[in-house]
Order: structure tokens, then sequence, then C-alpha cells
């Protein structure tokens, strides 16, 4: 009977499931709620979507998890979450690749006439004159010592979940949830005390998408591990099966090198000679 369950091949088709159409409903549903939401009308057709987005993850990953605990997860299974995986992350690093676009098009080239006289914007200078940017070596550098931190002690829980340490897994985990945190709380109070706006200005409006996409990744990486250390304390985990935690601590690496760039490029050299 212990082998009434085990898999005969490495291959696995999943039960079915209702969360890919659920998701996708939902999806739609806070899609042209938030268009709703922004041309004036009321806001609750996208809080009914984004429950059910929420909703669906929920659900969806949690089968996910018990498809696993029933060993439903091969070897050959297994190497293709982690392919679905890095496919997510590079379209990620895509998504950053965007912003990074645009920021320099108009950091490298201010003077440029494309639709409209670019100089208007920035007085043909970058960053523009009437913007007061921020010392990359106070805060900004401290956050990056956060983040950089982190990323050391994600990767410390992960050896220790190898090598079965659930006191250095559980430690690890708790601190780098906590320098999370404390990393959206410095990049809040940062926020609080620029002296540029997000509209009214091109640098302002570049500096915000970019570093606050990030932000957004920052928290979401956050829960990410926060859910891993609660899987922790259920004792989910095993050193031979642990892909929920691979994911989250090759997000959070991401979400490190991401920041290293935006650093050097936004924080940097987009400061101006004021800042050097």
């Amino acid at each position: 009977m212990a082998d009434a369950h085990a898999k005969n091949h490495d291959y696995h088709l999943v039960d079915p499931s209702p969360w890919p159409f659920i998701g996708s409903i939902a999806a739609f549903v806070l899609a042209i709620g938030a268009v709703h939401w922004m041309k004036g009308g009321a806001p609750w057709m996208a809080l009914v979507g984004f429950a059910g987005v929420l909703y669906t993850m929920v659900a969806w990953w949690r089968d996910v998890i018990n498809e696993a605990h029933r060993g439903d997860h091969t070897r050959v299974v297994a190497i293709h979450l982690r392919y679905g995986m890095i496919l997510f992350i590079a379209s990620e690093v895509m998504f950053f690749v965007a912003w990074f676009w645009a920021y320099f098009d108009v950091a490298l080239f201010p003077n440029e006439i494309h639709q409209f006289q670019r100089a208007e914007f920035t007085g043909g200078v970058w960053p523009p004159k009437s913007i007061e940017t921020f010392d990359p070596w106070h805060l900004p550098l401290l956050n990056t010592l956060i983040l950089l931190t982190s990323g050391t002690t994600v990767t410390w829980a992960h050896h220790a979940l190898i090598h079965n340490d659930r006191k250095g897994l559980k430690q690890g985990l708790w601190l780098t949830v906590i320098l999370g945190v404390l990393f959206s709380l410095c990049q809040a109070y940062e926020y609080s005390h620029a002296a540029f706006a997000f509209s009214g200005n091109i640098y302002g409006a570049a500096f915000f998408m970019a570093t606050g996409f990030h932000g957004f990744h920052v928290i979401v990486g956050t829960i990410f591990l926060a859910v891993c250390l609660a899987r922790v304390y259920k004792g989910h985990f095993t050193p031979k099966q642990h892909f929920g935690f691979e994911a989250a601590a090759w997000y959070w690496h991401f979400v490190d090198v991401v920041w290293l760039f935006l650093f050097a490029c936004i924080y940097v050299w987009g400061a101006g000679a004021s800042a050097h």
C-alpha cells in the first residue's frame, strides 16, 4: 500500500483545475474595472477583480503544494517548474529593460527632437536644471547595503535547508524578510523627501516609474519569502524538495541585481555633477 501512489514514470498530468479559467475571468474584470476607475467611475469592479486574482493565486498555489506533497513533482516535472520560473524572470528582465531604455533615451539625448522639442522639458541637460537629485551616497547607498545583505541571508537560508539545518533556515529567512521590509520603509521615507514630483517633469516620471516598480517587486518578493517562512514552520520543505523556496530565492536575487543597475545608472550616474 505504501507504493500505491508512487509514480512509475517521470511525467505527470495534473488534475483538472478551474483556476486558469477563473483567473482569466478575474484578470479581465480587474482590467476593465481599473480602466473604468481611471475614467472617474467607481472602484468596486476593480476591487472585485483584484480579490478574484488574489484568491486564484492562493488556491492555485495551494493545489500545486498539495501535488508536491503527493509526490506528483517528479524529477522531470521539477525541471520544468524551474524552466517556468526562469522564463518568468526573463520576462521581468525585459520589463525593466523598457524602463532603463526610456530613462537613457531622454538622459543621453536631452536635446533630441522627437515629436516634441525635448529641450523644453530638460533644459538641454540631464538631470534638468530645475531638479535637485538625491545624494546617492546617503540613503540610496544604505538601501543598497540592506538589499545586498538580504541576498546574503537568503543564500544562508538556502544552504541551511540543503544541509537540513532548520534553525539556520528559519533565522536566514527571518532576517531576509526583515531586511526586505526595512528596504521598503527606507524607500518610502526617501520618496516622502523627494524634491521633485512624479508629474510635471520628465525626470520625476522616469525616476519614480523605474524605482517604484522595483519597490513593488521588493514588496512582492518579501511576501513570497514570508509565505516560504510560514511553510517552513509547517515543515513543508526538505533538502531534496524545496522548489517553492528556491523560486523565491531566485526572484530575490533578481531584485538585488536590478537594484544594483538602478543605483549605478539612476542614482549615481544620473545624479549630475553636483552630487559627486
